[in-house]
């Protein structure tokens, strides 16, 4: 089988590239290398994924992606640096290529820059994705698996979150872009049948995490004995997920699509455990043991208070099955992130 799949150079994406790539189909990624951070974590993040572990010369970004270009093309796996935004562009990769399910990944992602950048979050988290369903249409491709996000839920008061909450309350701009694939995502469903999955993530980490999230800053900054921001009281928790889950979660919707028709379903990945700021601080310290020097700062705009998943529809409809806690997960990241 051949996968597209958006965003393939990013922390999830290049986990989920090289497995499906260690399952034995071709993997077409489709990736921007924005900004957002380092362009040559990414790099690394692609190279890892295909096992590549040769040292890579970093010198100037648009060279620096055509070396890779060239490095990872094969038979099973080819990189197009490509903006989602582009419909032209990504219309020459839905001509060249026979794709038989798309995983959409790609997104400008965070909760306090989209306060500050709303129009941009719109153009890509909406704008673009629907560049890649106006091609599904185009060229018949009818399996599409789509990233939605725990922040949905905004704050809401039941807990833990089910697929059939209300979530007609988000209180950040990237959240209402998330919901809002959501909502056209069962518009394209309806009227040209393209069976869809959009998988509701759940604050996942682990290795390649990117490095402006809390686990991966405050590993970094505790290591290097500076002080880390520590926002609000240490009671803000969320439903923290290991990268393994995600991954397994995402390959098993991609099974579910394939084998059934007439499918438009919301589904949490989460682990269904809940762990709180002051909590999670303290697992990182001991699995450093190194002890962190906090800088109390007040809550931020658009941050929710907990995030918590009820994954019982993913475990009946697709047999996910989370298996990491957070202990074991953030033992193996802290490994990772030493042997940097």
């Amino acid at each position: 089988m051949t996968y597209l799949i958006t965003g393939g150079s990013g922390f999830i994406g290049s986990h989920l590239a090289e497995q499906l790539l260690k399952n034995g189909h071709s993997v077409i990624n489709v990736d921007n290398f924005d900004n957002f951070y380092s362009y040559q974590t990414k790099i690394e993040n692609t190279l890892e994924s295909i096992g590549y572990f040769s040292d890579f010369d970093f010198s100037d970004k648009e060279k620096d992606i055509e070396t890779l270009i060239s490095i990872s093309k094969s038979n099973d796996y080819i990189l197009y640096y490509q903006d989602i935004r582009d419909k032209e562009g990504l219309e020459n990769i839905f001509k060249n290529h026979q794709i038989d399910l798309i995983i959409h990944l790609a997104a400008l992602a965070g909760v306090r820059p989209s306060i500050e950048r709303p129009l941009e979050y719109e153009e890509v988290n909406v704008r673009g994705t629907m560049n890649l369903w106006e091609l599904c249409k185009e060229y018949h491709i009818n399996k599409f698996i789509c990233a939605s996000s725990s922040s949905v839920y905004g704050n809401n008061e039941k807990i833990p979150f089910a697929e059939t909450d209300n979530v007609d309350n988000p209180i950040s701009p990237y959240a209402a872009t998330k919901k809002c694939g959501e909502v056209i995502g069962h518009v394209y469903h309806q009227l040209y049948h393209i069976d869809m999955i959009q998988l509701r993530f759940f604050t996942v980490y682990g290795p390649r995490q990117r490095p402006d999230l809390a686990i991966h800053k405050f590993t970094r900054l505790i290591s290097e004995g500076q002080e880390i921001p520590f926002y609000g009281d240490g009671n803000t928790a969320r439903d923290y997920t290991y990268i393994d889950d995600i991954i397994d979660g995402i390959i098993k919707s991609v099974s579910y699509l394939e084998n059934n028709s007439g499918v438009y379903e919301i589904i949490n990945l989460g682990e269904n455990e809940v762990i709180n700021l002051s909590e999670m601080l303290s697992v990182i310290e001991k699995a450093l043991d190194k002890k962190a020097h906090k800088k109390v700062l007040p809550m931020q705009p658009g941050d929710v208070q907990k995030t918590n998943a009820d994954i019982s529809k993913a475990k009946t409809l697709i047999g996910y099955k989370p298996d990491t806690d957070f202990q074991n997960g953030i033992k193996k990241f802290v490994e990772w992130f030493l042997r940097k």
